[in-house]
């Protein structure tokens, strides 16, 4: 199997050269990991009954995957509820990632899904041209319930790191939604694009 292929998934073009890998020429990506809390990190706490940003836990869920072209560095800056970040928060974020696009061929942010939409339009509108993919990836339930989202989106995350052209996109659900214009869909529990 030689050649290009084109694959067109919501709105986004992955190009793979299949024939690269084959022939060894395909070569590995550093992946800076930032976390910042989000539903996909809340653990329940059987004291009170509450549910709480207390661990980051995608480094879990990365850490049981085999992933022998992926070297992954976790940066930890907030535990929150995406509903809690603030404007200072955001900043953070927006800073972290800058520097780390600087340092690392794709960063992937670990988010909250409420707010999510709100942090990937300002990396969009701050990282002017980046020079790698940033991938928002999160969950809609928690790791720790059953019928979590989470493994699936987090295990999508970096394999979207490898296949995307430089820009910020979210990653879940099967679909890789690039910024500007992307919204959660409270009622179908997952992003999309708006018209422009």
């Amino acid at each position: 199997m030689c050649g290009l292929v084109r694959w067109c998934v919501s709105c986004v073009v992955w190009e793979i050269q299949p024939a690269a890998a084959a022939t060894g020429r395909f070569s590995g990506v550093n992946v800076m990991v930032v976390t910042t809390g989000g539903t996909i990190a809340k653990t329940y706490d059987e004291t009170d009954g509450s549910l709480r940003n207390d661990r980051p836990i995608v480094e879990a869920i990365l850490g049981a995957l085999r992933l022998p072209d992926v070297s992954i560095t976790y940066r930890h800056i907030l535990s929150k509820d995406s509903l809690d970040l603030s404007d200072n928060d955001r900043k953070l974020i927006v800073n972290t990632v800058k520097e780390a696009t600087a340092a690392f061929e794709a960063v992937v942010v670990a988010h909250g899904t409420d707010t999510l939409e709100q942090t990937g339009e300002a990396l969009h509108r701050e990282l002017t041209g980046p020079r790698v993919p940033v991938i928002l990836t999160g969950a809609m339930r928690p790791f720790e319930f059953r019928d979590s989202d989470a493994a699936q989106n987090v295990t999508e995350a970096p394999l979207a790191c490898r296949m995307v052209e430089p820009g910020v996109y979210v990653v879940m659900h099967n679909r890789v939604l690039r910024f500007p214009g992307v919204t959660k869909d409270r009622e179908g529990l997952s992003f999309e694009k708006k018209a422009l």
